[in-house]
């Protein structure tokens, strides 16, 4: 697997000419010479379907100048290449050939399957759906976990799934559980799936999130719980913004990474 998880901004004159272009360039130097020193620093961020993990994972990251890795991503790229290829999802030795045949690659936000860009494709209620199926054959997991831990090794990351504190990196250095109640959750991917003009019934929605989670939580392999050394986070009545914040301070404290505002005075 090849891919870029994290690609750094490009700095202008124009930026550095800015005070708070020049500010954000002191950080970026700043936090570029702290993962030289740190080997490897990872965070990872469990939960279920639409508790808002991929989106406090990806704006930890930024914040933090840290490496993405969306895991989830990868599992629906797997599910996406068996549905196009008619494949049976109950075909555990069949989904896994696929698994272990796919090239996978990240630029930027767009995902790559075998060169081609399936972005949109696996954000689908049905790549969704069939994600969790593939997720629970043991060939798969062990691919997937295999290509994780390739992607993270030497570099910061926050990584998001749902085995990603117990199986993954279960010696991560700091470890989050990211939840919501089930209703609110199927209000925040009804709402995406509307915005992408797929006018799913509310109702349908919420029965695949509870079957989902079933599903994650029973499988054999790599079931969904909380790692022991995690921080529980209730996202049902926070905003993204307020997540990314609360996860940033306990992070940096974790870390012990200098806080934001501090970055801030010294630049």
């Amino acid at each position: 697997m090849t891919g870029r998880f994290f690609r750094p901004g490009r700095w202008t004159s124009h930026d550095l000419n800015d005070r708070r272009g020049y500010t954000a360039w002191r950080l970026s130097l700043q936090f570029e010479t702290r993962r030289m020193i740190s080997a490897e620093m990872i965070i990872t961020i469990d939960g279920p379907a639409g508790a808002g993990k991929s989106t406090a994972a990806r704006g930890l990251a930024e914040r933090l100048g840290f490496e993405f890795l969306d895991t989830g991503a990868m599992y629906r790229t797997v599910a996406w290449a068996c549905l196009e290829r008619g494949i049976d999802l109950s075909d555990s030795e069949a989904v896994a050939k696929v698994a272990q045949g796919l090239t996978l690659t990240f630029e930027g936000e767009s995902v790559f399957c075998d060169g081609q860009n399936v972005t949109s494709q696996i954000r689908t209620a049905q790549s969704s759906e069939a994600a969790s199926i593939v997720a629970a054959v043991p060939a798969v997991r062990h691919e997937m976990v295999r290509l994780q831990r390739e992607a993270a090794a030497n570099r910061n990351v926050v990584s998001e799934g749902r085995d990603q504190g117990t199986i993954v990196f279960p010696d991560a250095d700091c470890k989050f559980f990211v939840t919501a109640d089930p209703k609110e959750r199927a209000v925040r991917r009804h709402a995406e799936l509307v915005a992408k003009g797929e006018d799913e019934p509310f109702d349908d929605v919420l029965r695949q999130i509870i079957d989902r989670d079933e599903r994650d939580r029973t499988r054999e392999v790599a079931p969904l719980i909380v790692p022991e050394d995690a921080l529980e986070v209730d996202t049902s009545s926070k905003t993204p913004a307020e997540v990314i914040v609360d996860l940033e301070a306990t992070a940096r404290q974790k870390l012990g990474l200098a806080s934001s505002t501090s970055l801030f005075e010294q630049a």
